[in-house]
């Protein structure tokens, strides 16, 4: 049995706060996988380095709309993928060699599972046993799979099997020429606009009535209206049974059936695919730790339980010295919130060392994490961007609402992209005069969304957001700034 001083499990966000401050420690990471975790490997930053270039071909394909003559013909899939994958991997291998190096002389790295078998120990895939006197658990998500006739889990993303996840999906040795999408989330719509815009015939397959449905209504329905324009989408269909073609290179049959989500549906019996990209959703990864088994606290989804300070909790209690950050722990599946989230547990690691045994630093002498104005933005076509409350959830919260929906065609720049469609959509409440959320759809929404997240987070009332700065004109924001002018509040 192996003791050290603090013990890392993942080496997504949770790999940044293991710095100087704790150098005098005796520390391992445990890491299976890839070190950088899902965002570097398989998520935020190689998908986004294939949606641009996705754009830049769907504008190439859309350039008459704009009196433009240009065309798309085609993409260097093995150049793209070196391009990118270069890259990626480099700083990859640099993480795990930093790690595991002579610069980091009291860091063990251990590449192999492990789970734990009580609250301070694991035991690796190769039998040793570890225990620590302080723990964090950042051991993200992966890729839900269904239970679906004819799909065997055991292969999905293995070389050959033509049913793949996100974890696969853009490092495969050719383009797909047939791609059957099964969901309608944040990672089936990225993925539809890269492989559509690239020439791919992509359908899409979603259970339910719109695109995105966990965004505001309005804004689903804007996009799903958009989306559908350039996109094969079947709505309210699910795959009942999946069937491998006879011989190589042969396609893959997907049985479909209504999935009761939508009335009077009208789906097709079945559709061929070279290749299937199941993007139902993601769960945390507590199953395989055994977090359960060994009496931690975890939400009806799988999360672990945490505080606002990031400590596990286990019979409703902090357990002392362990913390948790990112997908396994966070409602919000995002990068930028689990960036926050370590950094949170490095600060609070620090105090709970000083303080002495794990767990003996003071409540008030610690950090604690902020969820408040999260946004979050699907890198699609058109984009998508978040913050805050839906109307709905606005209203179930007893706000007073006052909404304004602003289409880009009302301001010169939507003028200038020949009245692409987009909005922008605000709910604010009508007597503090404060923004609840926010959903823009429509070209750069990821960027014209920040000064809606800066105004809530720092509680800016949205007419003085409006009015007390200048807005550039004619450029793009200025949808945002009308939205927010045509806001009715409560005479002062």
């Amino acid at each position: 049995m192996t003791h050290y001083d603090l013990l890392l499990i993942g080496t997504g966000s949770g790999n940044m706060f293991l710095d100087k401050r704790f150098a005098g420690l005796k520390t391992a990471i445990a890491e299976e996988w890839h070190f950088g975790g899902t965002c570097l490997n398989v998520g935020c930053i190689p998908t986004k380095m294939f949606v641009y270039p996705a754009t830049v071909a769907e504008e190439a394909a859309h350039a008459r709309r704009y009196d433009v003559e240009a065309s798309f013909d085609g993409v260097d899939w093995p150049g793209l993928q070196e391009r990118i994958f270069s890259r990626v991997d480099a700083i990859e291998a640099g993480g795990r060699e930093y790690r595991s190096g002579d610069r980091q002389p009291n860091n063990t790295v251990i590449p192999e599972h492990v789970r734990f078998i009580d609250e301070k120990t694991v035991v690796t895939a190769s039998g040793e046993e570890i225990t620590a006197d302080r723990i964090v658990i950042a051991a993200g998500a992966a890729p839900t799979l269904p239970d679906t006739p004819g799909l065997d889990p055991a292969r999905v993303d293995t070389p050959g099997y033509p049913i793949v996840t996100s974890n696969s999906i853009m490092r495969l040795p050719e383009q797909p020429k047939r791609l059957a999408i099964v969901g309608s989330g944040v990672i089936a719509m990225e993925f539809a606009h890269i492989f559509t815009s690239f020439g791919s015939d992509v359908t899409v397959i979603a259970r339910g009535p719109r695109l995105l449905q966990d965004l505001d209504g309005t804004a689903s329905a804007e996009f799903t209206k958009i989306f559908t324009v350039d996109h094969n989408v079947i709505l309210g269909a699910q795959p009942a049974a999946y069937r491998l073609g006879d011989g190589e290179g042969a396609p893959m049959t997907i049985e479909l059936e209504p999935s009761g989500r939508v009335d009077d549906v009208d789906v097709p019996a079945a559709i061929e695919a070279d290749i299937v990209l199941i993007a139902i959703g993601r769960h945390p990864n507590t199953a395989g730790l055994d977090a359960a088994e060994v009496g931690y606290d975890l939400t009806p989804d799988g999360r672990l339980v945490v505080d606002a300070f990031q400590r596990v909790y286990a019979g409703g209690e902090p357990v002392p010295g362990v913390f948790a950050l990112g997908d396994i722990s966070s409602e919000h599946q995002l990068k930028h919130v689990a960036n926050h989230e370590a950094r949170v547990v490095g600060d609070n690691l620090v105090i709970d060392v000083a303080a002495g045994a794990p767990g003996a630093a003071a409540e008030d002498a610690l950090e604690a994490a902020s969820h408040k104005a999260v946004p979050a933005a699907v890198f699609t076509s058109p984009q998508v961007a978040t913050v805050g409350m839906t109307e709905d959830e606005a209203r179930q919260a007893g706000h007073d609402v006052t909404v304004k929906v602003q289409q880009y065609s009302d301001v010169a720049y939507g003028w200038a992209m020949a009245d692409d469609p987009g909005i922008v959509k605000i709910i604010a409440d009508r007597d503090s005069r404060l923004i609840l959320g926010a959903q823009i759809v429509g070209a750069e929404a990821s960027m014209i969304i920040q000064p809606l997240i800066q105004a809530m987070a720092f509680d800016q009332p949205a007419d003085e957001v409006a009015r007390g700065q200048y807005w550039i004109h004619p450029a793009l924001p200025e949808v945002v700034e009308n939205a927010l002018l045509g806001l009715e509040f409560t005479p002062r």
